[in-house]
Protein backbone atom coordinates (compact mmCIF):
# COMPACT_ATOMS: atom_id res chain seq x y z
CA UNK A 1 0.00 0.00 0.00
CA UNK A 2 1.30 3.41 -0.84
CA UNK A 3 1.31 6.32 1.15
CA UNK A 4 0.33 9.72 -0.47
CA UNK A 5 1.43 12.71 1.04
CA UNK A 6 -0.11 16.17 0.75
CA UNK A 7 3.08 17.00 -0.97
CA UNK A 8 2.43 14.42 -3.82
CA UNK A 9 -0.98 14.93 -4.46
CA UNK A 10 -0.02 18.58 -4.69
CA UNK A 11 2.68 17.85 -7.00
CA UNK A 12 0.74 15.42 -9.22
CA UNK A 13 -2.39 17.82 -9.42
CA UNK A 14 -0.10 20.90 -9.75
CA UNK A 15 -1.78 22.01 -13.26
CA UNK A 16 -4.61 21.46 -12.10
CA UNK A 17 -4.67 23.67 -9.33
CA UNK A 18 -2.93 26.33 -11.81
CA UNK A 19 -6.21 26.01 -14.26
CA UNK A 20 -8.53 26.33 -11.69
CA UNK A 21 -6.46 29.75 -9.70
CA UNK A 22 -6.76 30.74 -13.71
CA UNK A 23 -9.90 30.13 -14.31
CA UNK A 24 -11.07 32.35 -11.21
CA UNK A 25 -8.91 34.86 -11.69
CA UNK A 26 -10.27 35.79 -15.02
CA UNK A 27 -13.80 35.51 -13.68
CA UNK A 28 -13.17 37.95 -11.43
CA UNK A 29 -11.25 40.33 -13.97
CA UNK A 30 -14.54 39.59 -16.13
CA UNK A 31 -16.67 40.25 -14.01
CA UNK A 32 -15.16 43.67 -12.96
CA UNK A 33 -14.57 44.69 -15.89
CA UNK A 34 -17.92 43.96 -17.04
CA UNK A 35 -19.23 46.23 -14.30
CA UNK A 36 -16.59 48.87 -15.40
CA UNK A 37 -18.15 49.10 -19.30
CA UNK A 38 -21.57 49.27 -17.76
CA UNK A 39 -20.68 52.12 -15.54
CA UNK A 40 -18.76 53.76 -18.76
CA UNK A 41 -22.03 53.31 -21.33
CA UNK A 42 -24.53 54.49 -18.53
CA UNK A 43 -21.93 57.49 -17.94
CA UNK A 44 -21.63 58.32 -21.62
CA UNK A 45 -25.28 58.04 -22.35
CA UNK A 46 -26.49 60.67 -19.37
CA UNK A 47 -23.21 62.77 -20.23
CA UNK A 48 -24.61 62.73 -23.89
CA UNK A 49 -28.11 63.67 -22.85
CA UNK A 50 -27.12 66.11 -20.66
CA UNK A 51 -25.22 67.84 -23.21
CA UNK A 52 -28.21 68.21 -25.54
CA UNK A 53 -30.29 69.13 -23.22
CA UNK A 54 -27.51 72.30 -22.03
CA UNK A 55 -27.36 73.28 -25.86
CA UNK A 56 -31.67 73.12 -26.01
CA UNK A 57 -31.66 75.47 -22.95
CA UNK A 58 -29.06 77.94 -24.30
CA UNK A 59 -31.18 77.55 -27.72
CA UNK A 60 -34.19 78.69 -25.46
CA UNK A 61 -31.98 81.61 -24.21
CA UNK A 62 -30.44 82.91 -27.43
CA UNK A 63 -33.65 82.94 -29.11
CA UNK A 64 -35.48 84.53 -25.72
CA UNK A 65 -32.83 87.38 -25.01
CA UNK A 66 -31.31 87.88 -28.83
CA UNK A 67 -34.00 87.76 -30.84
CA UNK A 68 -36.83 88.45 -28.29
CA UNK A 69 -39.06 85.17 -30.21
CA UNK A 70 -41.36 84.38 -27.57
CA UNK A 71 -42.44 81.12 -29.29
CA UNK A 72 -38.92 79.51 -29.49
CA UNK A 73 -37.67 81.69 -26.78
CA UNK A 74 -40.59 81.54 -24.04
CA UNK A 75 -38.05 80.71 -21.13
CA UNK A 76 -40.53 78.83 -18.98
CA UNK A 77 -40.34 75.53 -21.35
CA UNK A 78 -36.23 75.90 -19.89
CA UNK A 79 -37.85 74.45 -16.62
CA UNK A 80 -38.04 70.97 -18.70
CA UNK A 81 -34.57 71.07 -19.88
CA UNK A 82 -33.79 72.28 -15.96
CA UNK A 83 -35.20 69.23 -14.56
CA UNK A 84 -34.13 66.38 -16.82
CA UNK A 85 -30.38 68.18 -16.59
CA UNK A 86 -30.54 67.79 -12.91
CA UNK A 87 -31.77 64.46 -12.64
CA UNK A 88 -29.29 63.39 -15.41
CA UNK A 89 -26.65 65.33 -13.50
CA UNK A 90 -27.11 63.25 -10.18
CA UNK A 91 -26.27 59.64 -12.41
CA UNK A 92 -22.65 61.39 -13.19
CA UNK A 93 -19.42 61.92 -11.53
CA UNK A 94 -17.92 64.80 -9.23
CA UNK A 95 -18.18 67.81 -10.29
CA UNK A 96 -20.94 67.16 -12.44
CA UNK A 97 -23.59 66.97 -9.78
CA UNK A 98 -22.22 70.37 -8.35
CA UNK A 99 -22.76 72.44 -11.54
CA UNK A 100 -26.03 71.13 -12.21
CA UNK A 101 -26.79 72.57 -8.86
CA UNK A 102 -25.39 75.76 -9.15
CA UNK A 103 -27.34 75.79 -13.15
CA UNK A 104 -30.52 75.23 -11.11
CA UNK A 105 -29.97 77.52 -9.09
CA UNK A 106 -28.46 80.45 -11.17
CA UNK A 107 -31.99 79.53 -13.42
CA UNK A 108 -34.34 79.77 -10.46
CA UNK A 109 -33.29 83.08 -10.04
CA UNK A 110 -33.02 84.66 -13.40
CA UNK A 111 -34.95 82.37 -15.42
CA UNK A 112 -38.07 85.51 -16.03
CA UNK A 113 -35.04 88.03 -16.69
CA UNK A 114 -33.65 86.39 -19.73
CA UNK A 115 -35.55 88.90 -22.49
CA UNK A 116 -34.68 91.52 -21.21
CA UNK A 117 -31.51 91.45 -19.13
CA UNK A 118 -28.10 91.08 -20.33
CA UNK A 119 -26.72 90.40 -16.77
CA UNK A 120 -29.21 87.61 -16.39
CA UNK A 121 -28.38 86.06 -19.77
CA UNK A 122 -25.09 86.13 -18.85
CA UNK A 123 -25.43 84.29 -15.79
CA UNK A 124 -27.10 81.39 -16.65
CA UNK A 125 -24.89 81.37 -20.11
CA UNK A 126 -21.74 81.38 -17.91
CA UNK A 127 -23.66 78.26 -15.98
CA UNK A 128 -24.09 76.72 -18.61
CA UNK A 129 -20.32 76.81 -19.82
CA UNK A 130 -19.15 75.55 -16.45
CA UNK A 131 -21.52 72.39 -16.78
CA UNK A 132 -20.93 72.01 -20.53
CA UNK A 133 -17.07 71.57 -19.39
CA UNK A 134 -17.35 69.86 -16.39
CA UNK A 135 -19.51 66.60 -18.63
CA UNK A 136 -16.89 67.20 -21.50
CA UNK A 137 -14.02 66.87 -18.79
CA UNK A 138 -16.23 63.14 -17.49
CA UNK A 139 -16.24 61.92 -21.30
CA UNK A 140 -12.35 62.67 -22.07
CA UNK A 141 -11.77 60.70 -18.72
CA UNK A 142 -14.03 57.81 -19.19
CA UNK A 143 -11.76 54.58 -20.12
Amino acid sequence: MKITTITNQIRNNLIAIISLFIAITALFYNTWRNEQTEKNRNTRAAAFEVLMELGELQNIINYSHYLHDKKLGNPFLGWGHIALISDLGQLLPNPAPDHVKALTKVWDENWEKIPSDEAATNNITNEIDHSRESVLTILRQLK
